[in-house]
């Protein structure tokens, strides 16, 4: 069925439609809605379609585009307003043609907004112009580029002004300098209050399948190619995607406090997000700021600095572009049903910069899922700190895991920290929570250098608040807690892959080898659904504690008295895999993994 607009039309409730017709010099007006378009839309010449005050754009069509027409579908983005930095951009629209499809891309198809569907063309200065200016809105071609399956800097692509930039291809961008007052949304937000500038991107919505190439060990340059929020998490774990991808996004953050277009004066570094599962808010750790030499090389005779900023990243928003590291030679598709609607929030989908709006967040709809873990930071040299993220999935092996597990991209550091998986340097890391596991890290330095470990508290994510965390150190055999104060040492020049470990006990566990079995006994009894513990020679056992396989606590028990049995229900409790663990007053542990099934036959 079609539907033909004759006037200009509003919509200020959520709207579903089938398929949509513009006749020509007829528009619709979107304003803080989602509309669902279940096939193709169809703009003729002069017709407009506005999203307006956060609305987005969904479709429900399977396969490829059929969108079509020379009428416009226009949306708002906001980037960062400082000419001296990037953005990594994907634009959510082509160019507009009778032509069916999706189509190129490119930046004479931004305007600077000046009203609530006004628009004027922005100004694309010549390559000899570094600096974009806010008002009017001009935009510096000098530093458009686009990366597509490369392995090195010098395969950057330029772009400047010319509509090569084919949908789902992510794109480089500098902001501008200056100020905008106009408020075209009329949300109280100017189009730059000197922190974010607006751009109003105009042409044919894309839709559909949209595929990206990828190879292995490359890097690509892409991003959410839809006039909507993209779920990156469906999109990284799609069972077409993640092979190729390694279920990991990178994404690229600069130090603001730089003021310089040479590329030997930049900081920057590229963040690493883990989805986890498809439900969860997934893990963050942002980059360390390092220095490039001018043939875009890492200048490893500068210090890195700085850290960049913890960003939600699992509803990647409109524009919003992000590196993929290949994991093998391949294709990644995405796909409508990888949609959603989340409107641009600090606590939903968000730009790299710093977040200007605050409507409502229509796209929330339950409590978001949490993976265990904690961040682990390393201050090396009183220069910069590099932040690791340790995981607790059930899913996850000792080795590297699809969706959890992300690599180091600049891992050629002189100095640095990271997770040591399969002969390589990682950033994320997922395990199985054991009390009895040594995790290794990687401690690089070029030259003798100092490294301050702590955990930071605030960034310890659905972890037991008891539960010690220690830095195992090979070469003395000793364990500091880390969680309880940073650990301070020096270390000779040298790649050091086995002297350091992260573990949980500072012994080994279990009953000591020099300790009779009769001291203690721990068992699981399924059929009375009950866990049960032996003292025959009445030990003084300070506390009980049961742990799942994500290191929350299922059951616990402190000041109990001696006694020669203990008993602890566990019906309630989900079947799987437990970790037992009893502590004496004198600090003696005796811990026993047991298996939990309380279905009956």
């Amino acid at each position: 069925m079609k539907k033909t607009f004759l006037l200009l039309l509003f919509i200020t409730t959520a709207k579903s439609i089938a398929q949509i017709y513009f006749s020509s010099n007829t528009a619709m007006y979107v304003k803080n809605q989602v509309l669902f378009v279940k096939q193709n839309i169809n703009l003729a010449s002069n017709s407009n379609m506005y999203l307006r005050n956060n609305s987005q754009l969904l479709q429900g069509t399977e396969g490829g585009s059929t969108n079509s027409g020379l009428g416009t579908m226009s949306v708002f983005q906001e980037g960062t307003s400082d000419n001296f930095d990037y953005n990594y951009w994907c634009s959510p629209v082509g160019n507009a043609s009778g032509a069916s499809g999706n189509e190129s891309f490119g930046i004479t198809m931004l305007g600077r907004p000046i009203s609530p569907i006004l628009s004027t063309p922005a100004i694309v200065l010549p390559v000899g112009n570094s600096d974009g200016t806010s008002n009017p809105l001009s935009i510096a071609s000098k530093w458009i580029y686009k990366l597509v399956n490369a392995n090195n800097y010098s395969q950057w692509i330029f772009v400047g002004a010319a509509s090569t930039i084919g949908p789902g291809e992510g794109f480089t961008m500098k902001g501008t300098s200056g100020t905008d007052a106009l408020d075209p949304a009329q949300i109280g937000v100017a189009n730059n209050p000197a922190s974010a500038q607006r751009y109003d991107f105009r042409g044919k919505p894309n839709d559909g399948n949209i595929v990206v190439t990828l190879g292995n060990g490359n890097a690509t340059l892409t991003g959410n190619p839809y006039p909507s929020a993209l779920h990156l998490n469906a999109f990284l774990l799609d069972g077409t995607n993640a092979a190729i991808t390694g279920g990991i996004a990178y994404f690229w953050e600069q130090d603001k406090n730089v003021n310089s277009h040479l590329l030997s004066a930049y900081k920057g570094g590229y963040g690493a997000y883990a989805p986890g599962s498809l439900t969860s808010n997934g893990i963050y750790t942002p980059p360390v700021f390092n220095a490039y030499n001018q043939d875009g090389s890492l200048n490893t005779g500068a210090p890195a600095s700085g850290i960049g900023t913890a960003i939600l990243r699992r509803y990647a928003p409109i524009g919003q572009g992000f590196v993929l590291n290949g994991r093998a030679n391949g294709t990644a598709v995405f796909k409508n049903t990888h949609r959603v609607l989340m409107q641009e929030t600090p606590g939903g989908s968000q730009f790299e910069k710093s977040g200007t709006k605050d409507l409502p967040d229509k796209g929330k709809k339950a409590e978001d899922a949490e993976i265990s873990h904690f961040k682990l930071n390393a201050i090396i040299n009183n220069q910069f700190t590099r932040q690791l993220a340790l995981a607790f999935l059930p899913e996850a092996t000792d080795g590297i895991d699809i969706g959890i597990d992300a690599a180091n991209l600049t891992a050629d550091l002189p100095q640095d920290v990271g997770f040591w998986i399969q002969e390589g340097n990682y950033l994320i890391q997922g395990v199985n929570f054991d009390l009895t596991k040594k995790i290794p890290l990687l401690v690089k330095a070029a030259v003798s250098s100092t490294f301050k470990f702590y955990m930071p508290q605030a960034e310890v994510v659905n972890f037991d608040p008891d539960q010690a965390v220690y830095l195992y150190d090979a070469l003395d055999g000793t364990y500091h807690n880390i969680r309880n104060e940073p650990y301070f040492i020096t270390v000779a020049a040298g790649t050091y892959t086995d002297r350091f470990k992260i573990t949980f006990t500072p012994q080994t566990l279990g009953i000591p080898e020099n300790e009779n079995s009769s001291q203690f006994f721990i068992f699981q009894d399924n059929i009375n659904r009950n866990l049960s513990a032996s003292n025959p020679n009445g030990l003084p056992i300070e506390s009980f504690t049961l742990y799942d396989l994500n290191g929350r606590i299922a059951r616990s028990k402190k000041d109990l008295s001696a006694a020669g049995e203990y008993s602890f229900p566990t019906s309630g409790l989900s079947d799987g895999v437990y970790i037992a663990v009893f502590l004496t007053r004198d600090d003696q542990k005796f811990i026993q993994k047991i298996i939990i099934s309380n279905s009956r036959d």
